[in-house]
């Protein structure tokens, strides 16, 4: 969508929702900010307002289904949304990954992106106009054995989007599925192996600002890493497990 006035991001307080927060923040925008650091979140906020952006926070969890509807609800009350970007996710800090951890990464990065994308639909619905935006990962395209729960979370939240586009194409809503590399943020700052292509926030809410203009079914970058995780996608694991296999995992 060209020009989104009034804005919802998730994830806000930090990262790639930080970046998002301040790439679309100016004068005659409306963000709607969440995130569960409300410390971080104010400060986010501030910045964007200090840009001219209008901005609403709530610190939600997104985990919280009947929170992040109220909100969102309330939100388009004054200010219809045009964009909606379930960009919050966590990441396992083990490989091995104990089994509350795992189930906490599928609730955020799976369930959270349910909790923010249906309650937006009846709404864009009704005006017949809007956009989706939903952050998976290159890591979607093969299970990573440094971050299982991760990847197969950001797959389901993949595949979940891609498939939607065309149930709501209809009622004249856009849904985009953004799959970047890696990107320095909190969350890959503690990881211990090689990221090749790192790219800084900044840099990705510009690309996917840009391209989310043309409401593509899929953005991706960078290219080359994307080329190559697609093309793993497609060998045997027979060969891939042994490639995987050598590298570095998290706590190494």
């Amino acid at each position: 969508m060209k020009n989104p006035k009034n804005i919802l991001i998730t994830g806000a307080g930090g990262g790639l929702g930080s970046a998002l927060s301040l790439a679309y923040a100016g004068q005659g925008i409306s963000l709607f900010l969440t995130g569960r650091n409300e410390d971080r979140l104010a400060d986010i906020s501030a910045a964007c307002r200090l840009k001219g952006a209008h901005v609403e926070m709530a610190c939600i969890d997104v985990e919280d289904a009947g929170a992040m509807e109220n909100f969102m609800r309330e939100a388009d009350k004054g200010k219809p949304l045009d964009l909606v970007i379930a960009n919050a996710g966590i990441s396992e800090t083990l490989a091995s990954g104990e089994a509350n951890e795992v189930t906490k990464v599928f609730s955020t990065n799976l369930y959270g992106v349910l909790n923010t994308i249906h309650p937006a639909i009846p709404l864009m619905a009704k005006r017949r106009k809007g956009q989706i935006a939903i952050i998976s990962s290159l890591a979607s395209f093969r299970g990573l054995p440094s971050a299982p729960a991760y990847s197969a979370s950001k797959a389901a939240v993949r595949f979940y989007g891609e498939a939607l586009r065309g149930v709501v194409k209809a009622d004249g809503i856009g849904v985009s599925v953004i799959c970047p590399g890696f990107i320095k943020t909190p969350m890959t700052d503690i990881n211990k192996f090689p990221m090749p292509m790192l790219m800084n926030a900044e840099k990705a809410a510009r690309t996917i600002k840009r391209r989310l203009e043309a409401n593509p079914a899929r953005i991706a970058f960078p290219w080359p890493l994307y080329f190559l995780m697609n093309f793993t996608g497609f060998l045997p694991p027979a060969l891939t497990d042994k490639l995987f296999s050598v590298l570095p995992k998290k706590g190494n």
